[in-house]
């Protein structure tokens, strides 16, 4: 589990979690993720990426829309989340306090 910077764009952070992604089938991820190197990377892990091309892609690279469609629970996750005003705004400036605050936060989402 990694914790980046909050205005850190996709594609640093993609280059962080390469080594720790876990086997996988496929990764879903948004257009931020839309890059020939991620999607080398991926494939030299043999995962398949499901991650819609951006529009400035001059050939669009196709992707699975019923499976894309999935991604909504992701979302409502991180949605979730960040009901809880001390994980919305970044309150904690350690890394490992607002991780704590995160399992915290899981924690109880899970149980109610």
């Amino acid at each position: 589990m990694a914790l980046s910077e909050g205005q850190m764009s996709d594609y640093k952070g993609a280059a962080l979690m390469l080594d720790a992604l876990p086997r996988a089938k496929t990764l879903l991820g948004d257009r931020g993720y839309d890059a020939d190197w991620f999607r080398a990377a991926l494939a030299d892990r043999k995962i398949s990426a499901c991650i819609p091309s951006r529009a400035n892609r001059r050939v669009p690279i196709p992707h699975h829309a019923a499976l894309y469609r999935q991604r909504h629970k992701i979302e409502i996750m991180f949605g979730r989340l960040k009901d809880w005003r001390r994980i919305h705004t970044r309150y904690d400036r350690c890394a490992h306090t607002s991780f704590s605050a995160i399992c915290i936060a899981a924690t109880v989402i899970f149980w109610l």
